[in-house]
């Protein structure tokens, strides 16, 4: 979908993202120049840019709003912008561009010398372009241009967002995954808003000039670009890989401002998507407080991605903050009370949907399955997700006693799913979902079939190797995922059922197929849709580098996934807490980190599958131990690394 006035008015910068914890600071930030382009999407006829003949603004063939910049085929035609920096920063650069042939250019100088020059290839459609890492200086003169090719160019949407704040490096025996690694982490980062930014509200396909301006959050897109706003479903997919590239900011307020959207009036279920001001509802999909969209796996997903974000950053916002916190409390014990009443499950709650549709509230993410449904698989093993985060986040707070309770809930719940909820069927015959009447439902259910064994509330063993087989299945024929967004899920799908050859397939699916057009005519290729880049980053890093972060706790684990053909992988500076780790597995027997922080010592936790009969520290023979984690045995070492150190570990037989 076209991003039409907020991918236009979304073209200011700033050094880096500012906490929100320092609200004076943003805001002093906020009212200091920024660098901004003039007419980002040429609705004021292309304020400030120099045109050649056969260039110009026009009409037609627009990417958002009603106007674009055109440049005729043949040699000579171009279009010119020069803007000057009014502070210190680096910064991305991003328009969305269609070339009915070849040989078309964008590029950006700094100060009449070349940074980056884009040679367009021939691609019709609009795509989304980034000219990454540009350093200025204050008064730097900053040219961008647009060049003609053997047919036409249009331009449109032009946007600055802050350089990265975060720069992990995959390197590899195999070259394609760091190649997409790179890909990935410049395209997420192409997505991030600007604090301070006054752009549009409640822009989408039917009002592509909103309701009003405000001033934009620390945010990023996370769903359609024609739309100003963020989704809940999308934004949990993508934190794991913002904060890969740094945008702790941003994760905290977006989760932040659905645990304040979570109110008694709303039976605490939070909105399904708000501007980038991180306060307005999107219009589209809020009409009042009855009448709203809004999904029950999303509750709890929101409750699970706040204690991943806690593990990753040790940030005690999430757990001392009383909004945050409240949120917590209401999603995993008033909400699910008030959301139970279709379906008896005993001694333990499920959350439900109303079968009505998604204004009403869907029990499932699966919007074609839900209408009828009471329960659905990801909406339970959602909240089985939901307990053990609050287990952690009850621990983090020092509530050992909550944390226990927790626990327990959660375990409770995963043993009525596996002996009663989900039947006794295996595979095609495992039960996803239940109606209104309580009739169980069967067969192939996408999401909420993908959830559950995503989310691991299946008991590990033949069953469930049953059923991902089944999901794999499903997704090769012809009802599989019909759109790239739900294609994302089934890379965390396999490598937390450690099925990395499987795992590592779909995610160069995905990456092969980044430019081919999305279901939705006007979002673009399928790689312009947010979720596909911040998802590639975190798979990378959590699912073949197995990276499993415990900030709080100067902790981290590792399991190598690597698949079958790549002798080995190594992720540079990945940010844990305050600091970063640089990992690299050799094979299944071999892994090095060294811990890079100046100050925190960590704690790791090396785990390599199997029983092997040695293994070693730093070349020294240790004593064998053996741990068994959702159903598989490790074997593994404890080793302390501090500040600055590198250790290895390996096992042989």
């Amino acid at each position: 979908m076209k991003p039409s006035r907020l991918m236009l008015l979304t073209a200011v910068a700033l050094l880096a993202p500012l906490a929100p914890a320092l609200p004076a600071a943003a805001a002093a930030s906020a009212a200091r120049p920024q660098l901004t382009i003039p007419d980002p999407g040429f609705e004021n006829g292309g304020t400030g840019w120099t045109f050649t003949s056969g260039a110009g603004v026009g009409t037609g063939n627009k990417h958002g709003g009603t106007r674009f910049l055109y440049l005729d085929a043949g040699a000579g035609k171009s279009a010119e912008l020069t803007i000057v920096a009014p502070r210190n920063g680096s910064y991305d650069f991003s328009a969305w561009i269609g070339s009915a042939g070849t040989g078309g250019t964008y590029t950006i100088r700094r100060n009449g010398q070349t940074v980056e020059t884009i040679t367009l290839p021939q691609h019709p459609g609009y795509a989304r372009y980034t000219i990454s890492g540009v350093r200025l200086r204050t008064g730097d003169r900053l040219q961008i241009e647009f060049g003609s090719g053997t047919s036409w160019v249009n331009a449109d949407d032009l946007m600055i967002s802050p350089a990265a704040p975060a720069h992990p490096e995959v390197t590899s025996s195999d070259p394609q995954v760091a190649e997409m690694f790179a890909w990935a982490q410049k395209k997420a980062n192409s997505w991030v808003q600007l604090p301070g930014t006054v752009g549009p509200v409640n822009v989408d396909e039917y009002q592509t000039g909103g309701t009003g301006t405000a001033s934009y959050a620390p945010t990023y897109w996370a769903g359609y670009a024609n739309r100003s706003a963020y989704y809940s479903r999308d934004m949990t997919h993508q934190l794991a890989g913002a904060h890969l590239i740094g945008l702790d900011a941003e994760n905290e307020t977006m989760l932040r401002s659905y645990a304040q959207s979570a109110t008694a009036e709303h039976k605490y279920f939070p909105v399904w998507s708000l501007n980038f001001d991180a306060k307005t509802y999107l219009s589209i999909d809020y009409k009042s407080p009855d009448d709203f969209v809004r999904e029950v796996p999303a509750t709890f997903e929101l409750v699970e991605k706040a204690a991943q974000a806690y593990l990753w950053t040790g940030d005690r916002r999430y757990v001392d903050d009383p909004v945050l916190w409240d949120f917590y409390r209401h999603a995993t014990e008033q909400f699910i009370d008030l959301h139970n009443s279709a379906k008896d499950n005993g001694k333990v709650k499920v959350a439900e949907g109303t079968g009505q549709g998604i204004f009403q509230g869907a029990a499932s993410y699966n919007e074609q399955d839900g209408d009828g449904l009471a329960e659905a698989g990801d909406g339970i093993a959602s909240e089985y997700q939901a307990y053990l985060a609050m287990a952690v986040l009850a621990r983090g707070k020092g509530d050992t006693a909550l944390a226990r309770t927790y626990d327990k809930r959660a375990a409770d719940l995963k043993t009525y799913f596996n002996d009663d909820w989900s039947g006794t069927g295996s595979g095609a015959d495992m039960v996803r979902a239940y109606t209104l009447s309580g009739t169980p439902v069967t067969g192939w259910g996408k999401e909420n079939s993908v959830f559950m064994p995503m989310k691991q509330i299946i008991d590990p063993g033949p069953r469930n190797d049953a059923y991902l087989d089944y999901i794999q299945a499903q997704e090769l024929g012809p009802d599989g995922s019909p759109n790239i967004e739900s294609t994302t899920y089934l890379p965390d799908m396999f490598f937390k059922n450690n099925r990395a050859d499987t795992a590592w397939w779909w995610m160069k699916k995905i990456y092969g197929e980044r430019d081919t057009q999305h279901v939705n005519a006007s979002q673009g290729p399928d790689g312009d849709y947010p979720e596909v880049s911040f998802t590639l980053v975190s798979q990378t890093i959590q699912g073949l580098m197995g990276i499993t972060p415990d900030a709080p706790h100067h902790k981290v684990t590792t399991q190598s996934r690597l698949p079958s053909g790549m002798t080995w992988l190594q992720a540079a500076d990945v940010p844990i807490g305050t600091g970063t780790v640089t990992v690299r597995h050799d094979g299944a027997t071999k892994t090095t980190l060294t811990n890079n922080s100046r100050k925190d010592t960590y704690s790791w936790e090396a785990r390599f599958p199997g029983v092997h009969k040695k293994i070693k520290v730093n070349g020294v023979p240790q004593r064998v131990r053996t741990e068994t984690v959702d159903g598989v045995t490790y074997t593994y070492a404890t080793p302390t690394v501090r500040p600055g150190a590198t250790t290895v570990v390996q096992v042989s037989d």
